[in-house]
């Protein structure tokens, strides 16, 4: 299985295997925890003071609003691979997430200077940059979307447990559609929380909506997705 899709095969397969709803959204927040998932690179929030990592990424933005092109830098490096899952899991070709996901750090580059901490973090900010490029994107594109079979990136390497194992089955092409079949804020919500490994504070920053809705929106996603796997997975 491909470590990339982890926290969403995980979610997926606790949904299967929980029906209360109470229960699920507890469940559904340790499986996309940063200690029980792999890195995504947008961990943790740039608002936790006591993180060192956290200080240090506030830091760096501080820098690069004040010119500072190697702390930019160094926020690229950080944050690169989490847009690029975002983008890719989206538009299904490795090229055009790479140009798009470019073309979110150059607009966050010329636009860095406006950015400010009142309720969105840096993650989040670039995030919703790239959601727009992607949407731009489709509206100027006629063209049907082409499934790949292009590795997505991956994070850190995780034993696999018998959760994992329940929707093995399951390609990442199939997954895919699936995701993308999703209403707009649903689907977004899903690649920020699971494939991205956003928070939930992170993700209703990018999306502009409260923690309780991004709660109740990857519920109802996960729902919805569980009904699309094959009868072998449920």
């Amino acid at each position: 299985m491909r470590r990339a899709t982890f926290a969403l095969r995980e979610a997926l397969s606790l949904s299967l295997a929980i029906p209360d709803d109470r229960s699920l959204l507890v469940a559904l927040s340790v499986a996309s925890s940063p200690a029980y998932a792999p890195s995504t690179g947008n961990s943790p929030s740039p608002h936790d003071d006591h993180d060192p990592e956290a200080t240090r990424l506030r830091a760096l933005v501080d820098l690069a609003k004040d010119g500072d092109g190697e702390a930019f830098g160094q926020l690229y490096d950080h944050y690169v691979s989490g847009v690029f899952r975002f983008v890719y899991y989206r538009v299904g070709s490795q090229q055009l997430a790479e140009d798009l996901t470019s073309e979110t750090f150059v607009r966050g580059l010329r636009a860095i200077q406006r950015f400010n901490w009142q309720g969105k973090d840096f993650g989040a900010w670039l995030t919703t940059i790239a959601r727009n490029l992607v949407a731009d994107h489709f509206k100027s594109s006629r063209a049907r979307l082409e499934i790949v079979s292009e590795t997505i990136p991956e994070g850190k390497l995780t034993v696999a447990s018998p959760e994992q194992d329940v929707l093995a089955l399951i390609s990442n092409e199939m997954l895919f559609e699936a995701v993308n079949g999703l209403p707009n804020e649903q689907r977004d919500c899903i690649l920020m929380r699971f494939i991205q490994g956003m928070s939930i504070a992170q993700t209703a920053a990018s999306l502009g909506r409260s923690e309780g809705a991004v709660k109740q929106l990857q519920l109802r996603a996960v729902r919805s997705l569980a009904k699309t796997m094959p009868e072998d997975a449920r």
